[in-house]
């Protein structure tokens, strides 16, 4: 199970990478063209929202571009005895991949959650043993599986 999301989250990273690079190209052939044809203060003010939508999609490529580096340098392989950073472990029916924050996914029938070692409830895991009961938000978490 656990390479099965591993390798369902690399593809994620790398699709919206992907994705993003795409829309920024995009753009910028867009600015170049509207350049071309157009004159006066609504060109300058596409070409300024234009530049402003670009900025957010290189923040967004550069948070995606250091998760994915932060995802590809954890050894996911590694057998564990304790939780931490790689561990996937199963609690109340919900997988938790201790890696870097990405989006809720199901696959198989399962919901996943991969959160970064520094998210609270990762705090609260990191270090405890197959067996082991957190409390969070009022919640109980057993761990039921460790990988």
């Amino acid at each position: 199970m656990k390479k099965k999301i591993t390798q369902h989250y690399s593809n994620f990273i790398q699709n919206k990478i992907d994705s993003l690079r795409q829309m920024i190209a995009d753009l910028t052939e867009d600015a170049k063209n509207d350049a071309k044809g157009s004159a006066g203060d609504k060109h300058e003010t596409a070409l300024s929202m234009m530049h402003l939508e670009q900025e957010k999609l290189n923040q967004k490529l550069k948070e995606f571009l250091e998760a994915k580096s932060i995802f590809e340098s954890i050894d996911f392989q590694k057998i564990n005895t304790k939780v931490t950073v790689g561990s996937l472990v199963l609690a109340n029916d919900i997988y938790f991949l201790i890696s870097v924050s990405l989006p809720k996914v199901e696959l198989e029938g399962k919901t996943i959650f991969a959160i970064s070692p520094q998210a609270p409830l990762a705090q609260k895991l990191i270090g405890r043993v197959l067996g082991d009961s957190i409390e969070m938000n009022q919640l109980n978490y057993r761990i039921n599986h460790l990988e």
